[in-house]
C-alpha cells in the first residue's frame, strides 16, 4: 500500500527540492541565477533589506523575481545571537523583544513589497537559523510571530533530516548547508530524500568560482534532466502545495 507521502507530490513526482540562498550575495546573481535560468529551475533568494540605498542596491533582484524566482524575507537588520559578534555594539537576539523582531520583519516586508509587488506571498528565513529572542528565563521563540505573516519559514537541520510533508512544522522547516559537498554527494542527498518521498531544502550563501560552481552545475543538471520525477520549485510554491494538500486531506470525510 502506498504511503500518504507518496500521493502528495504533483504530476507523479517522488519528492520536492527547493534551492535556497541567503543574504543576496553578488555571486548568486553572477553564477547561480544564470545556471538556474538556463535549466528552467526556480529557487528562493532570502534578502536582508539593509542599507540607505536599498532600492538601488537590490534593483537587480527585480529581474530575478520576474523570471519566477522567489524573493524571500530575511529581516531588515539580520540580527543573530550576540555570540556571533556581528554588530559593533555587541548586542544580538538576546537583547531583542518579540515586538522588536516583528517590527524588523514587517519593515523588511514593506520594502520587499515595494521592490517586487507581484510577489504578494513569500516565505521567511531566520537569520543564522536562530528562532529565538531573549536569554535564559526570558528566552522565547519567535516562530509564532513568523507564522502570523508567512506561509512558511526556513530554519535549519542536520544533513540527512528532510521535511516530511505531512508532519513538518511549515514555519520551522529543516534545511542544511550543502555548499561544501561534491556534485555526486549533492545528488545523493536529493535521491535519498526522494526515497523517503520527502522535501529537501538545499541552502547556499555564495557560489564560489571554480570547483564549487562546477559542483552546483552538476547538481542542477541532475535536477533539470529529471523534472518528471523531481519537483524543483521555490520554497513558497512547495509550502503552498503542502499547506493546501493538508487542508484538503483534513476536510475529506472518512
Amino acid at each position: 500500500m502506498a504511503s500518504p507521502e507518496s500521493n502528495i507530490w504533483p504530476d507523479g513526482c517522488l519528492g520536492a527540492v527547493s534551492i535556497s540562498f541567503d543574504d543576496g550575495r553578488p555571486s548568486q546573481l553572477e553564477r547561480a541565477v544564470p545556471v538556474l535560468d538556463e535549466r528552467g529551475l526556480r529557487a528562493t533568494f532570502y534578502l536582508p533589506m539593509r542599507g540607505e540605498n536599498w532600492r538601488e542596491g537590490y534593483a537587480p533582484w527585480v529581474d530575478v523575481a520576474a523570471n519566477g524566482h522567489e524573493i524571500g524575507n530575511h529581516t531588515k537588520s539580520h540580527t543573530c545571537s550576540r555570540n556571533f559578534s556581528f554588530r559593533k555594539d555587541g548586542t544580538g537576539l538576546e537583547e531583542m523583544t518579540l515586538e522588536e523582531i516583528e517590527a524588523d520583519i514587517l519593515e523588511a516586508e514593506d520594502m520587499l513589497r515595494e521592490l517586487v509587488p507581484s510577489q504578494t506571498e513569500r516565505t521567511f528565513c531566520y537569520p543564522c537559523y536562530q528562532t529565538f529572542v531573549g536569554e535564559g528565563a526570558t528566552r522565547q521563540s519567535y516562530v509564532p510571530i513568523v507564522a502570523k505573516h508567512f506561509v512558511a519559514a526556513r530554519s535549519t537541520g542536520e544533513v540527512g533530516w528532510f521535511n516530511n510533508p505531512l508532519k513538518i512544522d511549515l514555519h520551522c522547516l529543516n534545511c542544511a548547508s550543502y555548499g561544501h559537498l561534491s556534485g555526486i554527494e549533492l545528488i545523493g542527498q536529493v535521491e535519498r530524500a526522494f526515497q523517503k518521498r520527502q522535501w529537501i531544502i538545499l541552502t547556499y550563501h555564495g557560489i564560489d568560482a571554480g570547483k564549487p560552481a562546477q559542483e552546483f552545475v552538476e547538481m542542477c543538471n541532475h535536477l533539470a534532466e529529471r523534472q518528471g520525477r523531481i519537483w524543483t520549485a521555490p520554497v513558497v510554491d512547495v509550502a503552498r502545495h503542502v499547506r493546501d494538500f493538508r487542508a484538503s486531506t483534513m476536510d475529506t470525510p472518512e
